[in-house]
C-alpha cells in the first residue's frame, strides 16, 4: 500500500482526549490531530509584485541550502538520515505524509509513528530507528536542539501545524474562537516523537478553545482551528 493510502496512526488517536482544556473550558497550567501521528505552519511569505517574488525566491533558496534531506523518498537511519530532530514547513492540504518506521518491510506492524502535514512538522528520529520515509512533504532542515526565537505572543494561525515554543510561538494563554464540527484539534507536546506518550493534553473542539501554552512545553500543535489569539 502507498503512503499516502495509510491513515496516520494518529488520526485514531485525535478522538482521544487526554488532559484537556476545551471549549468554554479553563486552562491546564502544566509543562509541555486530527492526523497526528500519535496523536501540521504555512509559508506566509510575500506574495505580492516582484519584489515579494524575489523574495520568495531567496528563501526557498535559503531552504534548500538547509535542508537535511528531501521531502520525497525512503531513507536508512545512520546511513541516508542521522538520528536526531527535522522539521518541514510551508506544506499544504495535509499532502505531505511522513514516517517512522522499526523495518523496510512495509508492513504496518513496522510503522512506530506517523502523520499527515499541513503546515509544519517536527520529527526526532531515534537512532533505534531504521527507516524515515516521506512522500509531498517540503525538504527536511535540522533542528539546533539550542535556537532560541523571540516569537510573538500575539498569537498564530489556527492551521499552523506543529510550532516549536519558544522559537515559533511563545508560551501562554491563546484563545480560538467560532470552530465547527470537531474540526480544530490542538495538541500540547513533551517531544518530537509522536508517541501517545508525548502527549500532554489534546481535544478536538466546536466553539472556543481556551489553552495555556507552558514554558516547558516542547512543542504545541494546532490544525484545523480558527487562529490562535493572546488570552491575557
Amino acid at each position: 500500500m502507498g503512503m499516502k493510502g495509510r491513515i496516520a496512526l494518529s488520526a485514531v488517536v485525535g478522538v482521544v482526549v487526554i488532559g484537556v482544556v476545551s471549549a468554554n473550558s479553563g486552562s491546564d497550567e502544566g509543562d509541555g490531530g486530527k492526523g497526528t501521528s500519535a496523536s501540521a505552519e504555512h509559508d506566509f511569505g510575500d506574495k505580492g509584485g516582484d519584489g515579494g517574488a524575489r523574495t520568495g525566491d531567496t528563501e526557498k533558496a535559503a531552504a534548500r541550502s538547509r535542508a537535511a534531506f528531501g521531502g520525497d523518498g525512503s531513507y536508512q537511519v545512520g546511513k541516508d538520515v542521522k538520528p536526531g530532530t527535522y522539521r518541514t514547513r510551508g506544506n499544504s492540504d495535509g499532502m505531505c505524509y511522513w514516517e517512522r518506521a522499526k523495518n523496510a518491510s512495509g508492513d504496518m506492524d513496522s510503522l512506530l509513528a506517523n502523520d499527515n502535514v499541513t503546515g509544519s512538522s517536527y520529527v526526532t528520529v531515534k537512532a533505534s530507528d531504521k527507516l524515515f520515509k516521506s512522500e509531498g512533504c517540503h525538504d527536511w532542515e535540522t533542528v539546533d536542539p539550542k535556537a532560541e526565537g523571540k516569537p510573538s505572543a500575539a498569537g498564530f494561525k489556527g492551521d499552523g501545524g506543529m510550532l516549536r515554543v519558544g522559537v515559533d510561538i511563545a508560551p501562554g494563554t491563546y484563545r480560538s474562537a467560532g470552530n465547527t464540527d470537531d474540526q480544530c484539534y490542538w495538541e500540547r507536546d513533551k517531544d518530537a516523537l509522536h508517541g501517545m506518550e508525548s502527549i500532554l493534553a489534546n481535544d478536538n473542539v466546536t466553539g472556543t478553545a481556551v489553552v495555556t501554552i507552558g514554558a516547558h512545553d516542547a512543542y504545541f500543535k494546532t490544525a484545523g482551528c480558527k487562529d490562535w489569539k493572546h488570552a491575557g
